[in-house]
């Protein structure tokens, strides 16, 4: 110890009147306070106390700074602090905050969203089998205002509908939106470049909102809702967790009580509660929403088949021919399927039943051939063949009747009709003529009579060549 430092203690015992020994009784803190008595007051001039949580709620504003609000406080203290002394007070508050409130966030600017690690239990009310549930937080930046929900997973549908639900709550609609990097959401984690779900975007867009993900592995990114989770499961999951909920509207309708108890409860720091806090600095600086709350649509690949159809979730709906095995984008919500070409829309159809495994085809999605086909009728052929003579109309009405269903004749009409193309209507009446004789139906006997021009005359009449003499031929008289 150096003699300077032996000295002033001396000499501060000689001024408090103490010697060696020490009175008895006389602990250490007590002798601290007479060798190192407080100093008196200060005669200089005193300043009137400053609302530092004020100070603090006024920075979260869009372009509030220290200077203007220490202008603001001199054009109210003129004597008041100096603009050096006025930061170095506010610094000194502000160290004294929880480490998650000296982050600053302007007012409506972000959204932070994450799971909450603890989970919820629902019980089945047939089986009594218990049920997890997950619990979706989102808070925002500027207020702390919470929302709190709880849903079956956190799959993709669950994760957007939170969001959505959330922005309702709210009534507003953030610049940004601060997320975990969830599989649901995030598809590819990176500082640089993240690849963000399809969906999840086009429900940012939609609302007019970006996505930005946290770092990988860095939760200070999003250490406003790692502070809502830890808060979450001591003011609300705690408090539930003597309680047995048997649905999910249940539980769900308990975690809103607790939540509207939370976001009025007064921050002994700040002096406000969230809800204030939300009312004052979030909502006049956020977004409004969109006329329509979001639909959810799930984006999926899709390879056209040569029956220019596309193949989801067992149904088969169709594209315009053009685009055999060409590689699509669909669309799929709950009541509609979009495919998409090159950012274009090319179909449209209402999504089919779960478990229905038939096919959707738009009549303008076929060729002009398969068109004609398909808007083919029974009715129609009948026309068809009257117009060429009444006993192809017989024919064709035959083929159609004894059918087991008349679609199964449609392709033997067709071809008998197409065959006037070739031979003409008269060869072609007179061949069906000649078919209704023979009893034959079908469209392979028809174009036999044409080709061998059996259609000139009747069975009974004789041929008009003269019968052919050879040994190997017996002739009518052995049969008589």
């Amino acid at each position: 110890m150096g003699r300077s430092t032996v000295a002033d203690y001396l000499r501060r015992a000689n001024m408090a009147g103490l010697s060696w020994p020490l009175p008895e009784g006389l602990d250490e803190e007590a002798l601290e306070r007479r060798l190192f008595p407080p100093l008196p007051p200060s005669k200089g001039r005193q300043f009137a106390e400053v609302d530092w949580a004020a100070i603090h709620r006024e920075l979260k504003r869009p372009g509030v700074t220290l200077a203007l609000l220490w202008d603001e406080y001199r054009g109210q203290q003129p004597c008041g602090y100096g603009y050096s002394a006025f930061c170095q007070h506010y610094h000194r508050w502000v160290g004294r905050l929880s480490p998650v409130m000296r982050q600053r966030h302007a007012a409506g600017e972000r959204m932070f969203v994450d799971y909450s690690g603890a989970r919820m239990a629902v019980i089945d009310p047939t089986t009594g089998a218990a049920r997890p549930a997950e619990i979706f937080i989102a808070v925002m930046g500027a207020s702390n205002m919470t929302y709190v929900e709880a849903s079956w997973s956190q799959t993709l549908p669950d994760w957007i509908g939170a969001h959505t639900r959330a922005f309702a709550a709210f009534g507003a609609v953030p610049a940004l939106v601060v997320s975990d990097n969830l599989k649901s959401g995030v598809i590819r984690a990176c500082f640089y470049e993240p690849e963000i779900n399809r969906s999840y975007a086009e429900m940012a867009a939609h609302y007019g909102t970006a996505i930005l993900p946290a770092q990988p592995y860095r939760p200070r990114d999003k250490a406003k809702v790692e502070g809502a989770v830890l808060l979450v499961q001591r003011w609300i999951i705690a408090r539930l967790r003597n309680r047995r909920f048997f649905s999910l509207d249940e539980l769900n309708a308990a975690v809103r009580e607790e939540v509207a108890r939370l976001n009025a409860r007064v921050s002994r720091h700040l002096g406000a509660a969230r809800q204030e806090l939300f009312e004052t600095l979030d909502r006049p600086a956020m977004q409004p929403l969109p006329p329509e709350p979001f639909v959810h649509a799930d984006w999926r690949r899709a390879t056209v088949g040569p029956d220019y159809h596309v193949r989801l979730d067992g149904h088969h709906y169709s594209v315009p021919h053009e685009m055999i095995r060409q590689q699509l984008w669909a669309r799929l919500t709950s009541g509609t399927v979009e495919i998409f070409r090159a950012g274009k829309r090319v179909a449209c159809h209402r999504r089919a039943a779960p478990g229905d495994t038939g096919a959707t085809t738009l009549n303008d999605h076929r060729p002009a051939s398969h068109r004609r086909y398909a808007e083919t009728t029974p009715s129609q052929l009948r026309e068809r063949a009257a117009r060429i003579g009444p006993a192809t109309a017989i024919l064709i009405g035959v083929i159609l009747r004894d059918r087991p269903h008349p679609e199964q004749g449609f392709r033997s009409c067709l071809g008998i009709l197409r065959l006037s193309r070739s031979y003409g209507p008269e060869r072609l009446e007179a061949a069906c003529d000649r078919a209704l004789a023979i009893n034959t139906r079908t469209m392979a006997s028809v174009k036999s009579i044409l080709i061998n021009r059996l259609d000139g005359r009747r069975p009974n009449q004789s041929p008009e060549a003269p019968p052919i003499t050879h040994a190997n031929i017996r002739g009518a008289k052995f049969f008589h």
